[in-house]
């Protein structure tokens, strides 16, 4: 597979253990470092490589405006969806999207998936 992730704590725990469950590697940072303001989960995850999954908004301000570097980040806007439901939807974008994570700002959403080049 050889993606790896960092999911910020305000990704559903479902969403993580099916990842798990599916053989990715995924840091939680409800289970390694909650609490952890929006820079410091940034940093962690380049620190490993990592693709941040989040639901934050903020991290677009961080990436786009004050061009902070990232492996990539997956924002999930996925509101008023059951936990099964948005764990099912994450997996079959991160299988499905797998070749264009890396380096990308990726949003998605009920509509699908979008992409955004990071620089």
């Amino acid at each position: 597979m050889g993606l790896a992730f960092l999911a910020d704590e305000n990704i559903d725990k479902h969403i993580v253990q099916l990842l798990r469950q599916k053989g990715y590697q995924i840091t939680y940072i409800s289970e390694s470092a909650p609490g952890s303001p929006d820079d410091e989960v940034l940093r962690l995850a380049n620190k490993d490589g990592s693709i941040l999954m989040t639901s934050d908004k903020d991290f677009g301000e961080l990436i786009f405006r004050q061009r902070q570097t990232t492996a990539g980040v997956i924002l999930i806007r996925l509101h008023g969806k059951k936990s099964q439901e948005k764990a099912d939807i994450v997996l079959g974008a991160v299988e499905e999207h797998a070749d264009v994570l890396l380096g990308a700002f990726t949003v998605i959403t009920e509509a699908g998936v979008r992409f955004r080049k990071t620089f």
